[in-house]
């Protein structure tokens, strides 16, 4: 009964997240999710995506460590253990892989709103942390 109610909320907080982020792209620290032009979404999520699986991971523990719960995104299935069992590739999946490793989900949970600003803020500072920790930028 309340799904557009909340579409439209999270939306709001991912164009907040989008916005906020763009001078963190632009200096290369970052990558923000792309959607194309004729595209819509529901903002069931926001991610970024760090230079290199270090940097990530300086990351997630720097906004864990801020009180800000982040997370990486799903392990490919072909790099999964089950994936690596059962699974059949064809080619190359280095990009899929890179990928994998590169991806953090920020929190976009109805309420986030109010903390949206502290959320902006420290994923800046870990961002920038992140790239001097692992010399990626």
């Amino acid at each position: 009964e309340e799904a557009e109610q909340i579409t439209r909320r999270r939306l709001g907080i991912w164009n907040t997240y989008h916005d906020a982020f763009w001078e963190l792209e632009r200096s290369g620290l970052v990558r923000r999710p792309t959607v194309p032009p004729h595209c819509s979404h529901n903002a069931h999520m926001y991610y970024l995506l760090l230079p290199s699986l270090a940097a990530r991971t300086h990351f997630i523990a720097q906004m864990k460590q801020a009180g800000i719960h982040t997370v990486f995104h799903y392990v490919p299935l072909g790099d999964s253990p089950a994936g690596r069992r059962f699974s059949r590739s064809h080619g190359d999946l280095s990009v899929t892989a890179s990928i994998g490793e590169q991806l953090v989900r920020l929190p976009v949970w109805l309420g986030v709103e109010e903390h949206a600003d502290r959320i902006i803020e420290q994923v800046c500072l870990a961002a920038a942390a992140a790239s001097r920790q692992t010399g990626t930028i």
